[in-house]
């Protein structure tokens, strides 16, 4: 079976900076694609960013400039270096992972983490 494990987050002042760490953990389970959403009350959840097996990132039009993700070389775990922070970056964050065990395609959430913004 596999999980996620997320860390990080909490509260920071506007020009502040956080930052995320996920990893997968369960035995077997093949990447495709790893990365972080977000939810603030009230909207839809949105990517934030994400990188693939080939290292490939895409980031949320918000966060370009400001939100830097990473990884291990193995893939895992991702981390997420969010830099002058703003209030409006305030919500959950949650991890996402895309991939396969065996043959079987999964898309596996974490249970989020909150990212708190005071201005």
């Amino acid at each position: 079976q596999v999980h996620l494990v997320e860390s990080g987050g909490g509260s920071a002042q506007a020009g502040g900076s956080l930052s995320l760490s996920c990893e997968v953990s369960g035995s077997a389970f093949r990447i495709v694609a790893m990365g972080w959403y977000r939810q603030a009350p009230g909207k839809q959840r949105e990517l934030v960013a994400q990188v693939t097996a080939g290292g490939s990132t895409d980031y949320g039009d918000s966060v370009k400039g400001r939100f830097t993700i990473s990884r291990d070389y193995a893939g895992n775990p991702v981390y997420l270096q969010m830099n002058n922070l703003k209030p409006e970056d305030t919500a959950v964050y949650l991890c996402n992972v895309r991939g396969y065990s065996g043959t079987i395609s999964s898309d596996i959430w974490g249970q989020g983490t909150q990212v708190t913004v005071s201005s």
